[in-house]
């Protein structure tokens, strides 16, 4: 993480004092307008890192999206099938750190054939990961369950810009 990054993280965390989440979600919806039109349209290879930076943001701006990760560890792999998309998450019980680039070492490794099926396998109603798994679209390899967690924090950052109901 550049110091600039780290910068602008700290401002936001300080800012999120004086927000109420209503305020918050609404900042993050305007910082993430690329992503919100990836997930109403359709996803681009850009999509992976627009969700990340959008639960960045979100991170940095709500008190109540960081309770997510409270105590939480994990490391998290993206990538596509052929390597042309890759990065990383990493929550540490406080922060999460996005890499854009994918780590050598990981807690949970996501391998999927386009972002449309990253899209399709995080944003699904039922969130049905083995439906993804069996259409040979997203291969997992790690403990499952830390999917289920990350696709409960993209859908909560999906309600929080206004996609979905809250």
């Amino acid at each position: 993480m550049s110091i600039l990054t780290w910068i602008k993280e700290q401002a936001l965390k300080a800012l999120s004092f004086f927000f109420s989440d209503r305020i918050a979600d609404r900042l993050t919806g305007l910082f993430s307008r690329r992503l919100v039109e990836q997930i109403r349209n359709r996803a681009t290879d850009d999509f992976l890192k627009l969700l990340l930076r959008g639960m960045a943001v979100a991170f940095a701006l709500s008190r109540s999206y960081r309770d997510n990760i409270r105590g939480f560890s994990a490391k998290y792999v993206f990538a596509t099938a052929d390597g042309a998309v890759g990065a990383s998450a990493r929550f540490d019980g406080k922060r999460m750190h996005v890499n854009r680039k994918a780590a050598d070492d990981w807690t949970v490794r996501v391998r999927f054939k386009d972002a449309a099926a990253l899209r399709r396998f995080l944003f699904s109603k039922n969130q049905d990961i083995v439906d993804s798994i069996l259409k040979n679209e997203v291969e997992v390899d790690g403990n499952i369950n830390y999917i289920y967690k990350f696709g409960f924090m993209a859908r909560d950052l999906e309600r929080r810009v206004g996609l979905q109901a809250a």
